[in-house]
């Protein structure tokens, strides 16, 4: 195995030293304690992550009805958009006089 990937990597002695550091400074009363909340915390974690993907899942562009494509925009004549955009004006004002 290459060396390099066992230098980082603590052995038996090295984790039996960590663990009693780890007693020493937190304590056995302790240690109950710090487990459940580091459990909180990647519970919660895991519940912002899976609140994020169904927002991202749920959130999909919706296309606008009042947009045309391109095409359907270049294929119709000219007085033809004046005279719909005339009549969408002349509804949306007789819409505000009603309001």
């Amino acid at each position: 195995m290459n060396k390099i990937l066992l230098i980082g990597m603590p052995g038996g002695w090295e984790w039996i030293i960590i663990l009693v550091v780890i007693l020493l400074l937190f304590g056995g009363s302790r240690l109950p304690q710090l487990a459940k909340s580091l459990g909180q915390s990647k519970r919660a974690f895991k519940e912002g992550l899976d609140d994020a993907d169904e927002e991202a899942r749920l959130e999909k562009p919706r296309p606008s009805s009042a947009s045309l494509s391109a095409s359907t925009l270049a294929s119709v004549d000219d007085d033809e958009l004046i005279a719909e955009a005339r009549r969408r004006e002349q509804q949306r004002v007789a819409g505000q006089n009603k309001a």
